[in-house]
């Protein structure tokens, strides 16, 4: 479904909302801002964050001008450090509308990064290197999330969202990417306690497939295993790899139709 495609029809809508998008400045969550805009109202806020300053001011400035109504706001920070969570922590209470005017509070944690994918599980002695992976993939995740589902009170109407970009490797281990598949697992699980514990919190693990960007390639040069190099090269040659824009698309369809089961992790192959 994409914004327009039936004239004459009501489209559905995300209604008002707010917004927070991290990992926003490239890749996927660059795609995904620019496909979820058309369906915000106006006066919805959009709150994107990444470590890139520049890119995130492009971001904003090219939502701004093909969506006027939308309120566009971008914070760089660095999410792996407590300073950098607390400037996101801080941007956005700051940029949150009156909460008597939403009718959605919509968090979507995409920041994540591979980890040093060189590695072997027995090569990883050094908890400063453990700890500083976590504390960006799981850690701030958990604590962005938490704390902003508590600066919004409850209020009727209100549907909170939350959205964790997941992958196939929270399910599947793959050789020397023990930080990766072990974050994602984690996400993966974490997420799935918010949905048990607040049932009035819509809750989905996406994962988008595997996607054509920096990452990837990453993938394809600096896994230590020559078995899971190979499969990689073999995905791009094939020409396998998902355009990112493609995916975003089946993560708004999924938020614009709202009928998963909270908590589920879904593939971008199973819809």
């Amino acid at each position: 479904m994409e914004a327009g495609d039936t004239a004459g029809k009501r489209q559905p809508s995300l209604g008002k909302t707010a917004c927070i998008l991290t990992g926003a400045s490239r890749g996927f969550g660059r795609s995904l801002a620019l496909l979820l805009a058309p369906w915000l109202e106006a006066g919805s806020v959009l709150i994107l964050v990444a470590r890139s300053r520049e890119a995130l001011a492009e971001l904003e400035d090219e939502l701004q001008c093909r969506f006027p109504g939308l309120k566009v706001s971008s914070v760089p920070a660095d999410l792996s450090t407590e300073d950098g969570l607390q400037v996101v922590l801080r941007g956005v209470q700051d940029k949150l509308p009156g909460a008597e005017d939403l009718e959605r509070l919509l968090i979507i944690n995409n920041a994540g990064s591979l980890g040093d994918l060189s590695k072997s599980f027995v090569d990883f002695t050094s908890p400063a290197e453990v700890n500083s992976y976590f504390a960006f993939n799981v850690t701030s995740a958990l604590c962005l999330t938490s704390s902003i589902l508590n600066a919004v009170p409850e209020h009727p109407g209100l549907c909170k969202t939350v959205v964790n970009i997941s992958s196939l490797c929270a399910l599947k281990p793959f050789k020397s990417w023990t930080l990766y598949c072990t974050g994602k697992a984690s996400r993966d699980m974490m997420f799935q306690v918010l949905a048990l514990e607040k049932p009035d919190v819509r809750v989905v693990n996406y994962a988008p497939g595997p996607l054509d960007t920096e990452m990837q390639q990453l993938a394809r040069t600096k896994s230590g295993d020559p078995e899971v190099r190979q499969q990689f090269l073999n995905m791009k040659y094939s020409g396998q790899l998902l355009d990112c824009r493609v995916s975003a698309q089946k993560l708004v369809n999924l938020l614009l139709e709202d009928t998963f089961h909270s908590g589920a992790h879904i593939d971008f192959y199973e819809i």
